[in-house]
């Protein structure tokens, strides 16, 4: 229930409802959390703000220090509720999935900030009044005898309150600036074993195609492996220190999209021409995949992806449909090769080759591990006659997806950030888990086949 005050009350009556509603609004800050106490806590904050303001333009002068006090202080809480509001609104804004809604939400922390830098300028002002006449000459306040005036004891308590209730809104509100000061534009690109190695694909496609920041996370296990990576793709002028908050890489799949959509091919020759550069495919990469697809030299053929990671288990390959899908490659006439995390139900499907965790070859590995990776693919494709590639929605794909190579994600639902690719990356598709779906899968693979010649295919549009 709202609590009610007359507007219109003389200075002592307002002076007491402000003083009413800030002890009710403090009581429900320090009261365990229930559904809609934040909200009452800020309209009695409010309230308090508004009456005590009456309460002053009224002027008694009773009551001048107190009401002084009373603002001041429900002026610091407001600021310190902001402060708090800033906070939580930056790190909800900055994990949004599209740099558009980041922005939106770091315009909404500004204005928040703005108005804790409001508070506290007014309980400046305010809690000034009182200090003044508590730091007034001795003389002035003394009684004729020489002793402070009866009433003098309580006005000093009231102007300390007051003053610290300007410290503290003054506080709240340089934190919030801070809030503001620190935001982080970079993306961090991972270099750690618990984060997904192929997210740093479209990381990187991001800094080429869109100029973000990047910043690397330090010390980590591939900490140099990734700054040599980068560098090699011309991106050292985009490479910032590293600092806490950076925005979430989920907006930049958007990024992508939106450079692919303005110019499908330049965006795959820019990416080929930064991530793949101009040397030949390294002799090391070129024999491993040699002598492991030697035999099947000349057939077509399609990489299935396996994926096994802690991180959204559901979404892992199932052997089940590993098996469904080797079936639809064989059927199609195309040589399915797995590729990927380990196996850790069955075995490799009868008549699938098995390249599964290829990438823990030393090859893969070195300094010059990432750049070894795409060239592993390119390699595939145009050598080995890789017509495409079907898997789960990993990041893994995403590297050779966006250097040319066909691809199916298969996934239980649509995708709200890869589903940005499809229609804009060429070749990117998206199939739903829904009934019927292996026969889309199927029909895809036939297309695929058809498509295909024996030897070296061409290289993919916009290719040099």
């Amino acid at each position: 229930m709202e609590r009610a005050f007359d507007n219109e009350g003389t200075g002592g009556e307002l002076a007491a409802g402000a003083a009413g509603c800030l002890a009710e609004a403090l009581a429900l800050r320090s009261a365990p959390r229930r559904p809609g106490q934040r909200e009452r806590y800020r309209a009695l904050l409010e309230q308090a703000i508004d009456q005590a303001r009456r309460a002053a333009a009224a002027g008694t002068s009773a009551s001048t220090e107190g009401v002084c006090s009373t603002l001041a202080t429900a002026l610091a809480a407001r600021a310190e509720d902001a402060l708090q509001g800033a906070g939580q609104l930056s790190l909800s804004a900055q994990r949004a999935p599209t740099p558009e809604a980041c922005d939106e939400g770091w315009a909404r922390v500004e204005a928040i900030v703005a108005g804790a830098v409001e508070a506290a300028r007014e309980a400046a002002a305010v809690g000034a009044q009182p200090l003044a006449r508590e730091r007034a000459p001795m003389s002035r306040r003394a009684s004729p005898h020489g002793a402070l005036s009866i009433d003098e004891g309580p006005r000093i308590a009231v102007a300390r309150a007051a003053e610290r209730a300007t410290h503290r809104a003054e506080a709240a509100a340089r934190a919030a600036r801070r809030i503001v000061e620190q935001r982080n534009h970079a993306y961090t690109f991972h270099a750690s074993p618990g984060f997904s190695f192929g997210e740093g694909w479209y990381l990187a496609a991001a800094a080429v195609l869109g100029g973000v920041a990047i910043q690397i996370e330090p010390a980590a296990a591939a900490t140099s492996q990734a700054e040599h990576f980068l560098r090699q793709a011309g991106l050292g002028g985009q490479l910032v220190p590293y600092r806490a908050r950076p925005r979430a890489n989920k907006a930049t799949t958007a990024i992508v999209a939106r450079a692919f959509r303005a110019d499908p091919p330049g965006a795959q020759r820019a990416l080929r021409a930064a991530l793949l550069g101009d040397e030949p495919i390294a002799e090391a990469v070129r024999a491993f995949v040699d002598a492991r697809l030697a035999a099947h030299r000349g057939r077509p053929k399609v990489l299935l992806w396996i994926r096994d990671g802690a991180h959204h288990p559901g979404r892992n390959t199932e052997l089940a449909e590993l098996v469904e899908l080797t079936r639809c490659a064989l059927g199609a006439g195309l040589v399915p090769v797995l590729v990927g995390d380990a196996l850790r139900a069955g075995e490799v499907p009868a008549g699938a080759v098995d390249l599964i965790l290829f990438w823990r070859d030393p090859v893969f590995r070195g300094i010059d591990g990432r750049r070894a990776q795409l060239q592993f693919f390119e390699h595939v494709r145009r050598a080995h006659g890789v017509v495409g590639q079907v898997g789960v929605t990993t990041a893994g794909m995403d590297g050779p997806a966006l250097l040319g190579m066909p691809t199916i994600y298969l996934t239980g639902a649509s995708n709200v950030r890869m589903r940005e690719w499809v229609g804009a990356v060429p070749g990117y598709q998206e199939v739903v888990r829904e009934p019927g779906y292996l026969e889309v899968v199927r029909r895809q693979l036939a297309a695929w086949a058809r498509t295909s010649t024996p030897g070296e295919p061409a290289p993919p549009s916009g290719a040099r």
